[in-house]
């Protein structure tokens, strides 16, 4: 290789055109669908971290192929050749989709796979059990930037496609998703309410995503599976949607345990999600034993405690910005509303996070001294109260799509705590 030695698997999936608008490389699925150049990157960092073993099946053939596609497109000297049976890695493409912050462990205790991944929080919970990922999805081209990043696999993108969904490994032990959550929000309904759009199963973009789960969960039929959505989940539609969720969970054969949990006792914010956990009865017999984790109020941390020591000017509010949200709180107070801004307070927890963040950081300002404006969290900020470490590499994207992507985040360490139950059980169960 002279010309192109540098040129990456990285290098694609991290472009700032995009993995899809990066090169035009057409290849066909088995119906005759263009597959796009995001998901051929998927198979192949897929295959790159699975290749020597069984799950890789479904991944070699495609991936191989790929491969071959673009080196022979990419470099000067005639790479047609088949690749190294001994080592089929041994090639420029995949030197540093290994050397990420958050590799799989190296000898894995479980496998999962990763639905509706994010930017990843899931995935680190797992892993952080022993758990090694087999198959992951995300639509939002950004957050799969950052996923790469962090993992060194591309998120395949839509769940939806019998093509994706025939790709999945069969054998894992457990399926994660925190499926798409705006049907069933108290902020998503509203504003479909007054778009005049239906809401919740109704939805005809959103909402039936449950049912893919669903049908993952029925086709592969993993030991146990690991929900995660919004509190409003329970309540909407006069709980009508939730129980036609517990109903489909129970008709898979499965038992579920669920609990309204808010993340304060792990991270310094105010955030209630419901967490469903499902075990395969024709496994367990339903005597998992499973119990979430205790949490008490005493045990939440600090808003002061995630704090950065100096933040740049940029996230200091403007005047005209300042000016406009105390005049409309006042507005709003004086109509019996209670929107407003919301001041945190540094010794205590802030609101919810939201994907709007980025818009004024109105529901978190951080209260600055010498008479200044208060301030947005910072992107890193953000991380930390949805407890990611500062290892995670979060600057492949701008900071407004950074402030989506933890808006839109799980908390990492209730997610971690609970998998921890999950992963024990499984382990004393199966004894």
């Amino acid at each position: 290789m002279t010309k192109n030695n540098s040129f990456t698997l990285m290098d694609l999936g991290l472009s700032k055109r995009g993995p899809v608008q990066m090169f035009d490389i057409s290849s066909l699925d088995e119906d005759g669908n263009i597959i796009p150049f995001s998901d051929q990157l998927a198979i192949v960092t897929h295959y790159a971290h699975l290749y020597d073993q069984s799950y890789c099946d479904s991944y070699r053939t495609k991936a191989e192929k790929f491969i071959n596609l673009w080196v022979n497109k990419f470099c000067e000297e005639d790479n047609s050749q088949e690749l190294n049976e001994s080592n089929p890695l041994q090639t420029y493409l995949f030197k540093d989709i290994y050397s990420v912050p958050f590799p799989a462990p190296k000898n894995p205790k479980f496998t999962f796979i990763d639905l509706f991944a994010g930017i990843g929080g899931f995935r680190l919970a797992m892993q952080a059990q022993g758990g090694e990922c087999v198959f992951s999805s995300e639509w939002n081209n950004f957050s799969q930037k950052t996923y790469l990043a962090n993992f060194g696999d591309m998120p395949f993108g839509d769940i939806t496609k019998e093509s994706i969904k025939r790709l999945i490994p069969t054998g894992f032990d457990i399926l994660c998703a925190g499926f798409p959550c705006q049907p069933f929000s108290i902020a998503g309904v509203s504003k479909k309410k007054s778009l005049g759009r239906e809401t919740g199963f109704k939805d005809k973009t959103q909402g039936t995503l449950f049912f893919d789960v669903a049908d993952i969960i029925s086709r592969f039929r993993p030991k146990a599976f690991f929900l995660e959505n919004v509190k409003n989940l329970v309540s909407h539609d006069k709980g009508n949607t939730f129980k036609v969720i517990k109903e489909t969970l129970d008709e898979l054969d499965y038992n579920i345990h669920y609990q309204v949990i808010d993340g304060k006792a792990y991270v310094p914010q105010h955030r209630e999600r419901i967490l469903i956990i499902g075990f395969d009865n024709r496994v367990f017999h339903k005597k998992e034993n499973f119990n979430f984790p205790e949490t008490t109020d005493d045990q939440s941390p600090k808003l002061k405690d995630i704090l950065q020591d100096k933040a740049e000017d940029k996230y200091t509010l403007s005047d005209k910005l300042w000016n406009y949200l105390k005049n409309y709180a006042i507005t709003q107070k004086a109509k019996g509303n209670g929107f407003g801004y919301g001041m945190a307070d540094l010794n205590g927890i802030t609101r919810t996070l939201s994907a709007r963040y980025y818009k004024d950081g109105s529901e978190i300002l951080i209260p600055q001294s010498n008479g200044r404006n208060p301030r947005k969290l910072t992107p890193r900020e953000c991380a930390r109260l949805m407890g990611y470490p500062d290892e995670y590499i979060i600057d492949k994207v701008s900071d407004v799509q950074a402030y989506r992507q933890f808006g839109n985040s799980v908390v990492v360490p209730l997610i971690t705590a609970v998998a921890k139950n999950i992963v024990s059980t499984l382990f004393k169960s199966n004894k």
